[in-house]
């Protein structure tokens, strides 16, 4: 997720937002190990309709949270959607009740590696169980199922926001209305899996990793500063990081001298790095890309079988300049749908910004999603209440 300061209003529609937490007694994981307790951190924008048939889901990519949009009352800072949710927006808040939640093994709030481990009353660091896409969803089930909730109208999100997509309509299908997976694949290709091995090696390779238990020491800043800008050079595309640096270079003395110049791209690599260890924590880091890599929604011929004529409807959206994720792989989730004869739209959005253009700004998304998704509720609820009438 890009940390760049984009130009977004100072106040938002949304207001100030107080991030919530859902506490539950246990979580058993796919590896068998039960995870006890276990908070999951969230926050809401709208409102929940009597009926509870208005709820989108939003799922965060690597680096995200639980705060969407609006102000933080922790922080100041806006949501990392803000220009996709509120009054009028893609995510219509007039209309639909979001909820964002941070991922389970997350360090926003929800339980992770830096929590404390019931058992020694220290952070879980190394003892952390190893986790997977299907248990953030889990979790997310049961955050949904506290509010009353019993189907999602729908659920987004991109990268790995998008595997948290696909596997609720795999393992959870009679709980997903519509569904909106954004540059995202059913599993990663050896050359993806590669860059988040480099990005976790970096962090290992720290004097200071202790082996995962640094919580009362110095944590492994350099390592997880080297894998932030490793990720971040995959998130943007040539092209785009052409315009925004070219060759252009900069001073790090204020006498004017050339000696230590260096280039705009070098300052920009290393600002994201040290911006990012101040927000986020290395044990996370390793935990969830581990999750992102070892995700395999499965074999194309099971797939086409499991979705077979499925009620969920999808809007598959790719990026023209994405390469971490290139339009191939959502490419071939549309394949899958289509020969399961399921509900599938599909759009590749040319623009040159690279994998993170799902969280800039601009036209296009917003009424792609937003136009999915007015023309789907009035069926959806139709459809609801008609079933509870009878």
């Amino acid at each position: 997720m890009n940390d760049d300061k984009i130009e977004l209003p100072k106040d938002s529609p949304n207001g100030r937002v107080e991030t919530q937490y859902f506490n539950f007694d246990s979580l058993l994981l796919e590896s068998s190990e039960i995870l006890s307790p276990v908070t999951i951190a969230y926050e809401t924008y709208g409102k929940l309709n009597e009926k509870k048939d208005n709820a989108i889901l939003l799922c965060h990519a690597l680096s995200g949270d639980a705060h969407l949009a609006g102000i933080s009352k922790e922080d100041g800072k806006l949501g990392w959607w803000e220009f996709m949710i509120g009054p009028g927006r893609a995510f219509d808040t007039d209309k639909y009740f979001i909820i964002g939640s941070n991922v389970l093994g997350g360090c926003k709030g929800s339980t992770g590696p830096s929590s404390v481990n019931p058992v020694t009353n220290k952070p879980y660091g190394s003892d952390f169980p190893e986790i997977t896409i299907r248990d953030m969803v889990n979790a997310q089930v049961k955050l949904i199922e506290n509010m009353g909730i019993q189907k999602l109208f729908s659920i987004a999100g991109g990268s790995m926001g998008g595997m948290q997509v696909i596997e609720w309509t795999y393992s959870h299908p009679e709980k997903v209305a519509t569904a909106i997976p954004i540059a995202t694949t059913f599993h990663h290709s050896a050359q993806q899996i590669a860059f988040n091995e480099v990005g976790r090696i970096s962090i290992m390779n720290d004097p200071d990793w202790s082996g995962g238990d640094y919580y009362d020491k110095k944590p492994p800043v350099n390592g997880l500063s080297i894998a932030r800008m490793i990720g971040h050079i995959t998130y943007m595309s040539d092209d785009s990081m052409k315009e925004k640096f070219g060759r252009r270079t900069r001073s790090a003395g204020k006498d004017g001298k050339k000696l230590n110049t260096g280039f705009e791209v070098e300052s920009y690599l290393r600002y994201q790095g040290e911006a990012f260890v101040k927000r986020f924590d290395a044990n996370t880091y390793i935990c969830v890309t581990k999750a992102i890599d070892f995700f395999d929604a499965g074999d194309n011929k099971d797939l086409i079988k499991h979705y077979y004529d499925t009620d969920i409807k999808f809007l598959v959206i790719s990026y023209s300049h994405d390469w971490i994720y290139p339009p191939y792989q959502s490419k071939e989730i549309v394949k899958v749908l289509k020969f399961a004869q399921a509900d599938v739209t599909y759009c590749d959005i040319s623009k040159s910004y690279g994998h993170d253009a799902f969280l800039i700004p601009h036209e296009e998304q917003g009424l792609l999603i937003g136009n999915f998704l007015n023309n789907n509720y009035n069926k959806y609820i139709s459809s609801v209440r008609s079933n509870i009438k009878q």
